[in-house]
C-alpha cells in the first residue's frame, strides 16, 4: 500500500498534504491523444506550437492535471467539483510535482482541497481546487485498506 493510501486508511484531516511527481513524455501525449481523440496540433506539430508562441510541442493540459486523480484515487476521493487554471505549458521531459492540501472537511467527509503543480524549475504550471467526499466511515476506510490498486503496465 502507498503512503498516500496508508494516510487515507488512518484518517484524513484538515491540513494533510499529499504529493506526487511525474515526468511527462512524448509517448504519454500520444497515448492520451488516442484515449481522448484530442489531436490538437499544438501537441504534435512543432511549427504549429511555435506559431502559438511555445518553445516546442506541449503535453495535454488535462494529462498533466490528471496528477490530481492519482492522489484522489489513492485516498478514495469522490469528486463533485474541480476548478483548474493552466498557468504554464508542460513540455516533453518536464517533471511536475503535484501537491494537494486538504483545507476544509466536515463530519460527513465533504472536503475541499487546493492543488498546486510546479515544474522542475519551480514554476507553477497548474493551480486547482477540488471538492468532494472522502472516506470517513470506518467501513469505507477498511475497504480502502483491503483494496490494492491494480497492476498496470507503467509504474512511476
Amino acid at each position: 500500500m502507498s503512503k498516500i493510501r496508508d494516510k487515507a486508511v488512518e484518517g484524513i484531516r484538515i491540513g494533510d498534504t499529499f504529493r506526487v511527481t511525474r515526468t511527462f513524455t512524448e509517448d504519454d501525449t500520444f497515448q492520451f491523444a488516442d484515449m481522448t481523440r484530442d489531436y490538437n496540433p499544438v501537441h504534435f506539430d512543432d511549427h504549429f506550437a511555435k506559431a502559438k508562441k511555445l518553445h516546442e510541442r506541449i503535453c495535454h493540459g488535462f494529462l498533466v492535471a490528471g496528477l490530481i486523480t492519482e492522489i484522489g484515487g489513492q485516498i478514495g476521493w469522490l469528486a463533485t467539483d474541480v476548478r483548474i487554471r493552466f498557468k504554464k505549458a508542460v513540455y516533453f521531459g518536464d517533471t511536475v510535482t503535484c501537491v494537494l492540501t486538504i483545507i476544509n472537511m466536515d463530519e460527513c467527509g465533504f472536503a475541499e482541497a487546493i492543488i498546486q503543480m510546479n515544474n522542475q524549475s519551480g514554476e507553477v504550471v497548474i493551480e486547482a481546487e477540488l471538492e468532494g467526499f472522502l472516506p470517513v466511515q470506518e467501513e469505507e476506510r477498511r475497504i480502502l485498506a483491503e483494496t490494492a490498486p491494480p497492476q498496470t503496465k507503467r509504474q512511476n
